[in-house]
């Protein structure tokens, strides 16, 4: 009985002694609870705290503050995107070496996914919160088993370095914590680039997209360590030779640069004023606010002075959608009829530009042609017209989204809003005569003048040098006619120069890097997919078309396009290679090869899974509305879906339709059927035109596999009774979800792929295989678009 009584209070003893040491900086073995405002962890030097913050009514978020300033600063959050409640939410350190935040349920809502760890790696686990802000989980000999610097949330703190495998995410705004729709991070050219990633589109607004190669700002994309770092006294430098200093250059009490919810990238420095602490910002990457994509939305105008600071306005004809938040933009107070030219006219807006969104391009056209191929398309909001001082020429471009919209006083050239007529709308041809001008003959006036001697003088030795300019010019063109009959001319010589950055390999090259193509590492439409190794050491995909038939300035077209696509989730290409019928595409290489290699296994969870949907329909998007040219997938299927080393899905082979033969790039008609069996539209079939609702039916069959772990192209059994029939997936699906309804039960249950082993979020599932079943109908005019897919997965994405 004593010994019991002794026993209970060594226990007492203990656990009073761990919870006393909560307030301290290093949590040993136990948890913290959100009930306990004061259950949290303190840095050494007092500066730095960790414990769960409020963020909301009842909603709590386990982060790190800064102390010292004089409204306490979040540094870093764990669960910004699932807040939890202020009743039993712990985070807990588990046996198997994971740091695990759990709501009131006891639903994991957050963990630090440490790698596998012996039972020695994970013997007297400590939490520690470090004097810089670092919070390291480590054992007792020291060994980091996980450390918050190395997944940011918004901001970085002086040696804390930016990754590869890490990126800032800006919050939604001051008082929302939430991700937001700006990331800083490391690209596949080793470029650190800041990042818009709007509910419709994404776009790269920093180094300036205007560019051409990064290498015009002053960035290198040939060092691959991927590796940006602030230091303590101010200075900032990166792997893509990016550097500055702050403007208090040297000692100061603290510093972080911040992803703030505008989309600019800001360093702080803690200075004393008046008697408190507070920010100063001391470097930004932009002085003009209206240089970030999508500040005020689409829709709508940013303008900026120095004294009042930025400014947006809604467009003629458009009202604010949301009164309390800019980036949604404006929406259209009006409707114009489809094919209905007469009923809509253009408003001028003066030294006004909208970024991307070109529906296409046309270099050297009048006014009149520019406004008729606008008022042709029902898609068409407005047009840029622009003179270009290096060409001489006045160049189009209508757009179908009206996005990032800036005016300035600095900027030459106007863009023309499309709006219907209705008697209120004024329409103004620029004051300029816009006709066709060549370079060599530009319009100017021509003054009269008396002929005398000094003139005749002058047309004696022009007649002269004229004479002389026809003789060199029957010269060249005799050498012309005789150099043109050589047998493989290089079109790069003829016009053809690609826009792109790419590197034009040589056929013994790309031999060379593929050891004779000797590793086959995919097969798809029109080539094989081998892995090389390239002359800097990257490992590249190199696919070899197998299509010989396609003339190499073609080819070269084709390829100069798809160098004009540019997303995060396409597949980025390196290179090529053209000699003769040698035709080769060099790609990234992914890691994890494609979907349809891991759809099967359990590598895939339902949350990558999710994020696999998302990424993919984001990919198709653009394609489909976003990029410069229309572009038609027609093979989407997971063998095209390709997963890098996160699993972040790329979408692959985007532009076959126009590699093969241009020819098939129509946008209602194509010779010959393209695509799997098993993941077609009925447009195929039918002989009906084809536009990109092919694809948004081949995605929503992917999903459709992706959620059951079942091939579209076999042939399932299901079970009714006594009786066994065979089903196509879709009717397969739609069976078991008529008779869930009916039942009420769970069809989720019935249908999910038995590799996610039960676990699996219900919800996100069932919305899933929702959308899956809209991308699928019969009637092609009933499915949604990308655009529309991506907004109704985006409301529930991580």
């Amino acid at each position: 009985m004593d010994i019991s009584i002794f026993f209970l209070l060594l226990c007492l003893l203990q656990t009073l002694s761990l919870s006393s040491s909560n307030t301290l900086d290093t949590l040993r073995g136990t948890s913290l609870s959100v009930e306990k405002p004061s259950d949290k962890l303190v840095s050494e030097n007092g500066e730095f705290s960790a414990g769960f913050f409020p963020v909301g009514d009842n909603a709590f978020c386990f982060a790190i503050l800064l102390n010292k300033s004089s409204t306490p600063t979040v540094v870093w959050m764990a669960n910004r995107d699932e807040p939890v409640n202020g009743r039993g939410s712990v985070l807990s350190i588990f046996a198997d070496g994971q740091l695990i935040l759990t709501n009131s349920l006891g639903i994991a809502i957050w963990t630090t996914k440490a790698a596998d760890l012996t039972s020695l790696e994970v013997t007297n686990l400590q939490l520690q919160l470090q004097n810089t802000g670092n919070l390291v989980l480590h054992n007792s000999k020291g060994i980091v088993i996980w450390q918050s610097f190395d997944s940011p949330s918004d901001s970085l703190l002086p040696q804390q370095a930016l990754t590869m495998m890490s990126s800032l995410i800006s919050r939604k705004s001051q008082d929302d914590y939430s991700s937001g729709n700006y990331k800083l991070f490391f690209d596949n050219d080793n470029v650190l680039r800041l990042l818009f990633q709007g509910p419709t589109m994404s776009s790269l607004y920093w180094p300036d997209p205007w560019l051409t190669d990064p290498g015009q700002a002053g960035r290198s994309m040939y060092n691959t360590s991927r590796l940006a770092l602030l230091h303590d006294l101010g200075y900032f430098e990166s792997s893509d030779n990016f550097q500055f200093n702050a403007t208090d250059f040297g000692v100061v009490t603290h510093r972080r640069l911040t992803l703030d919810p505008d989309g600019n990238l800001r360093l702080y420095s803690l200075q004393k004023m008046n008697g408190s602490w507070d920010w100063v910002v001391t470097w930004q990457a932009f002085s003009d606010p209206c240089r970030i994509h999508g500040i005020c939305g689409p829709n709508s105008l940013c303008s900026y002075d120095p004294v009042s600071g930025r400014r947006c306005t809604c467009l003629q004809g458009f009202k604010l959608k949301d009164q309390t938040d800019w980036s949604y933009g404006c929406e259209p107070e009006f409707s114009i009829p489809c094919n209905h030219t007469d009923e809509s006219s253009f408003v001028q807006l003066a030294r006004a530009e909208f970024y991307g969104s070109d529906m296409f391009f046309h270099q050297n056209v009048t006014f009149q042609f520019c406004q008729e191929q606008c008022l042709n398309r029902c898609d068409c909001n407005g047009f840029q017209y622009n003179y270009n001082e290096g060409s001489g020429y006045y160049n189009c471009y209508p757009k179908y989204l009206l996005m990032s919209g800036h005016q300035s006083p600095n900027f030459v050239g106007d863009f023309y809003l499309r709006l219907p007529k209705a008697g209120l709308f004024y329409s103004k041809i620029p004051d300029d005569e816009f006709k066709l001008q060549c370079s060599a003959n530009l319009s100017k006036q021509i003054i009269r003048t008396y002929e005398n001697k000094t003139v005749k003088l002058l047309l004696w030795f022009a007649t002269a040098v004229g004479g002389m300019e026809v003789t060199c010019v029957l010269l060249v063109w005799l050498f012309l006619l005789r150099t043109s009959k050589h047998p493989n001319p290089d079109p790069t010589s003829q016009g053809y120069l690609l826009t792109t950055k790419f590197k034009r390999f040589t056929f013994d090259e790309l031999r060379k890097a593929t050891r004779g193509f000797k590793e086959v590492i995919g097969r798809g439409a029109g080539g094989t997919v081998y892995k090389g190794v390239l002359p800097d050491q990257r490992v590249a995909a190199i696919k070899r078309l197998d299509e010989a038939n396609q003339g190499e300035a073609e080819f070269l077209a084709e390829v100069s396009t798809i160098g004009m696509l540019n997303h995060m989730y396409l597949i980025e290409m390196w290179g090529y290679c053209a000699e003769g019928k040698h035709k080769l595409l060099v790609y990234e290489y992914m890691e994890h090869g494609s979907l349809a290699e891991n759809i099967s296994s359990n590598a895939l969870d339902w949350k990558k899974r999710f994020e696999i949907a998302v990424g993919t329909a984001k990919g198709l998007a653009y394609l489909h509305e976003e990029c410069l040219e229309w572009v038609l997938h027609c093979d989407v299927k997971p063998q095209n879906i390709l997963l890098d080393s996160n699993f972040q899905p790329k979408v692959a082979d985007f532009g076959l339709s126009k590699l093969v033969s241009r020819s098939m790039n129509d946008h209602s008609s194509f010779s010959r059927m393209r695509g799997t069996r098993g993941y077609m539209a009925p447009e195929w079939i039918y002989n009906l035109p084809i536009t990109s609702k092919v694809d948004v039916y081949s995605y929503g069959i992917v999903l459709l596999e992706m959620v059951t772990g079942k091939s579209p192209s076999g042939i399932h059994t299901s079970d009714s009774g006594e009786t066994r029939e065979h089903k196509r997936l879709v009717t397969l699906v739609k069976e078991y979800i008529n008779i869930g309804t009916a039942t009420r039960k769970s069809w989720i249950e019935e249908i999910i792929d038995p590799m996610m082993f039960g676990k699996y979020d219900k919800v996100k599932m069932e919305l899933l295989v929702k959308v899956a079943l809209q991308c699928v109908a019969e009637d092609r005019d009933e499915r949604p678009s990308m655009n529309q897919v991506v907004e109704m997965l985006i409301g529930h994405e991580d």
